[in-house]
């Protein structure tokens, strides 16, 4: 008895055919992952984009967050909605800038805006709070340039807001992340952190170029004393982020 199929069968086309279907069903799936958020697409308007893509949303999935945080289910509810925003439409086309209606840093908006964290403390693998007062950390101290804290802080219209009052670290990259604003009575009075990338230690004093002194009681203020969650985290550097372009009207005129 003779078996022939395999001598009148091509493997070569067997093999290629079996390699192309294989990566076609690879990129549906990679492409299906890759829309667990963000997804369904919206307009500039919040509404639902007439035009989804090919591709259909995956199957919701859970992932059971670390240290006893509970669970996110993706896709889910859009927990990033922030509801009507203090904005209007330019132009009816999709596409043009949205124009702010109130003050864009109070609101958050535009340069200004901010995501919908989560409003708890970002963690180490340990499960302890990252960014702490360094005050509250033993065995922590300034090896390398300037302690800025007892400076004066000066704002970006040179008025004199308060002074440094200490320093918060990221306590497992052993980095300084904020530091902390004790404000005098005229400008709000209690603390305020500032990223300290937006701040400019100098020998005499520190500058914050970003906002002026009106601004400084609006900076928006942490729950605890000794941490800041992820929400707080958000809404304080984009306070200070927007009035870049927002403290000033000369600001938001074109530079030529």
């Amino acid at each position: 008895m003779v078996n022939t199929f395999f001598a009148e069968f091509d493997l070569a086309s067997l093999s290629i055919w079996l390699f192309w279907i294989f990566f076609a069903l690879l990129v549906f799936y990679l492409q299906r992952e890759n829309m667990r958020e963000g997804y369904p697409l919206e307009n500039d308007d919040g509404m639902a984009a007439p035009n989804q893509g090919p591709f259909p949303l995956p199957d919701t999935k859970t992932f059971r967050l670390p240290h006893g945080r509970g669970e996110v289910a993706v896709p889910g509810p859009d927990v990033q909605s922030r509801g009507d925003l203090a904005l209007k439409r330019t132009n009816a086309a999709d596409g043009f800038p949205f124009e702010p209606t109130g003050d864009p840093m109070v609101d958050g908006v535009g340069p200004a805006s901010w995501a919908k964290r989560r409003d708890v403390p970002e963690l180490d693998g340990h499960g302890h709070n990252k960014i702490v007062p360094m005050a509250r950390v033993d065995g922590v101290r300034v090896s390398a340039g300037r302690d800025p804290r007892g400076l004066p802080v000066q704002a970006g219209d040179g008025e004199v807001v308060g002074e440094i009052s200490d320093m918060w670290i990221d306590a497992s990259e052993q980095l300084v992340r904020y530091l902390e604003i004790e404000l005098d009575g005229d400008h709000g009075g209690g603390k305020r952190l500032v990223p300290v990338t937006l701040a400019r230690i100098r020998s005499d004093r520190v500058k914050i170029n970003s906002i002026y002194g009106k601004h400084f009681a609006q900076v928006p203020v942490t729950k605890s004393p000794t941490q800041v969650t992820l929400l707080e985290e958000e809404k304080i550097s984009a306070y200070y982020g927007g009035g870049i372009l927002y403290a000033s009207q000369d600001r938001m005129e074109p530079a030529l």
